[in-house]
């Protein structure tokens, strides 16, 4: 969406309540599964892509730029159906990720490493398996 004063905003896009850099947490879930793949960011103008194209597209904060989920990786995001909580801060995506793979690791989901008591002490411990090297994703 542009910034141009001569374009309306839709009604349902003026319901969402934007953090002060103008950006929401959006949580992306397998649509079957229910499994949450990853957490990542959007603003007015990637929500009302991801509405129009049914794809994905999320607010990359360290590139300042839109980033279309699989666009180097091929690993997009459909989008079945898109939630907004109650404080209107936060959406759910329900996605079939393409390729199985939601992490830039090569991994299923980012949440792939879990909190375990081991002999007594609380360590991360990887729990999912690479599926893909990331070498092997993401050529340059």
């Amino acid at each position: 969406m542009s910034q141009n004063a001569d374009i309306k905003t839709p009604e349902w896009l003026s319901e969402v309540t934007f953090d002060a850099q103008g950006l929401l947490p959006a949580i992306a879930q397998d649509h079957q599964t229910g499994r949450v793949l990853m957490v990542a960011w959007m603003n007015a103008e990637s929500l009302a892509q991801t509405v129009a194209s049914g794809q994905a597209v999320y607010w990359s904060r360290s590139r300042q730029a839109l980033w279309r989920k699989g666009e180097t990786s091929g690993h997009t995001q459909k989008v079945f159906d898109i939630r907004l909580d109650c404080d209107a801060d936060v959406i759910l995506l329900s996605v079939e990720q393409v390729g199985h793979m939601a992490c830039h690791t090569g991994r299923e989901s980012c949440f792939y490493r879990q909190l375990v008591n081991k002999d007594g002490k609380m360590q991360w411990t990887v729990v999912d398996p690479v599926l893909k090297d990331p070498s092997q994703i993401y050529k340059s």
